[in-house]
């Protein structure tokens, strides 16, 4: 008699795990996923549905929860350790490539935008098919229970798409800030953070248009502190003055300045630390990123055990398919609890805080459902990330352009939402336009973007 041996399947992760070096910051692939998840679970605190079918938020309900914020913004750590990711990028394209060398900046941004683009494309790709049925069903246009929710999540759930906007606009500047960082140093995000201030000074004393030069100020200035923590610069010391001088410049914003409690945009409030970010939010910001500064050592220590790092290993692939889901997978529960006649229990009561665990558990069960669906495409085949000295220097224009008209394209959509058919919502210096248009020029940015594409251009001209 034979015996037949089995061999268990190698674990991919494991492995993964078992080969990262040991000079890697693991601290940084951390607050990568765990800032999405950190997003992700003040999302779930947050959003509520009244039994009349309209969207709450329970920090609107409650302003004294809105302190919460000061921990659970931390867009402002993602921002960072992005600088950090480019940081490295750019090392690694350094070693393959010489600066100035025509097609350069067309691969770094080709690479670091298909990766984001292709989830998120998507996601798009679902939530225009439902405004698509919900307008042709008439759903939209109910004036009762069912048509506010309809109208409200259209607009609502797309609304996340800002940060994607965002963040891919400083990915198309890296090349830039960094040449910034190497020529200023510490000065450089100073700078930015000045002029941040300085627009925010404008924008309450003479001009409120001005104030939206700060979705670049501040958002680059955190992404700006990625290169000095990648230099070595942000030492625990300076973290803690981080931490101090961040949360006492917070502090005295929303007790003296004219800027909310909530380091998130509410519903109703005439000013909002978050659209355009303010110096609240630039403040509070520094201080989060200071406490993340504080805890490397610490943080780094922990993630060389095997079973911690492995945590990391296995969530990092999956966070940013969490993130663009996690609203969908809530509004899936929040229909279902109200179909079945479940009603929330009063926002800050002891029955909400008890039953926000339970919550919690049923939305985690739905959201790796949706991301088990999801995930492949965040895992599709990676870009080339070869140069030749040949390429065409206009690769690197259709780049630039590629970067202009996604980012415009992915804020308006995240603005005005995805009912295509029916709503008008108020953009930005244009007024009233249909999604149509912002998924109009998103697709023109997608059709310039194989353009930086050496390989295109070569096919192009045969």
């Amino acid at each position: 008699m034979t015996t037949r041996s089995t061999t268990a399947s190698p674990d991919p992760a494991a492995q993964a795990a078992a080969a990262t070096p040991a000079h890697r910051d693991r601290w940084v692939d951390a607050l990568r996923a765990g800032s999405l998840l950190v997003v992700i679970l003040g999302h779930w605190l947050m959003v509520g549905l009244t039994p009349g079918g309209e969207i709450t938020n329970a920090l609107t309900e409650v302003p004294a929860l809105q302190p919460l914020t000061w921990f659970l913004q931390v867009m402002p750590i993602f921002f960072l350790v992005g600088g950090v990711a480019h940081s490295y990028a750019l090392e690694s394209l350094d070693r393959r490539v010489a600066p100035g060398t025509p097609g350069r900046y067309a691969t770094f941004f080709r690479g670091r935008a298909v990766r984001l683009l292709r989830p998120t494309l998507a996601f798009l790709a679902l939530w225009v098919a439902l405004g698509v049925v919900a307008h042709v069903t008439g759903l939209t246009a109910r004036p009762g229970t069912v048509g506010r929710f309809a109208r409200d999540a259209l607009v609502g759930v797309p609304q996340l798409l800002w940060f994607v906007g965002i963040y891919l606009g400083a990915c198309a500047l890296a090349p830039v800030m960094r040449t910034f960082h190497e020529r200023w140093g510490p000065y450089a995000a100073g700078l930015l953070a000045g002029a941040a201030v300085l627009v925010d000074v404008v924008r309450f004393n003479a001009v409120g248009l001005v104030g939206n030069l700060n979705f670049a100020l501040v958002w680059l200035a955190f992404h700006q502190l990625g290169f000095l923590w990648r230099d070595g610069r942000l030492t625990p010391r300076v973290g803690w003055l981080m931490v101090v001088a961040g949360y006492a410049g917070m502090l005295v914003a929303v007790t003296v300045g004219p800027y909310p409690t909530s380091m998130v945009g509410l519903p109703g409030e005439p000013v909002s630390n978050m659209a355009p970010p303010t110096v609240a939010l630039l403040a509070q910001g520094i201080g989060i990123c200071g406490l993340a500064v504080v805890a490397r050592p610490v943080m780094n220590r922990v993630l060389r055990r095997p079973r911690a790092w492995l945590v990391v290993v296995r969530a990092a692939p999956f966070a940013m398919t969490a993130f663009l889901w996690h609203l969908t997978a809530l509004m899936v529960v929040l229909v279902t609890l109200w179909a079945l006649g479940v009603q929330q229990p009063a926002v800050a009561s002891w029955r909400w805080w008890l039953t926000r665990p339970l919550l919690f558990t049923v939305l985690l069960v739905v959201t790796a459902v949706v991301v088990a669906m999801f995930v492949r495409f965040d895992r599709g085949p990676r870009t080339a990330s070869d140069v030749r000295a040949t390429a065409a220097r206009r690769s690197d224009v259709a780049a630039a352009l590629s970067a202009v008209l996604v980012f415009v394209g992915i804020l308006m959509v995240s603005i005005v939402g995805v009912d295509v058919l029916g709503s008008r919502p108020v953009f930005f210096l244009v007024g009233e336009v249909t999604p149509v248009v912002g998924l109009g020029v998103l697709a023109m940015g997608l059709a310039v973007l194989p353009g930086a594409s050496r390989e295109w251009w070569h096919r192009a001209a045969g």
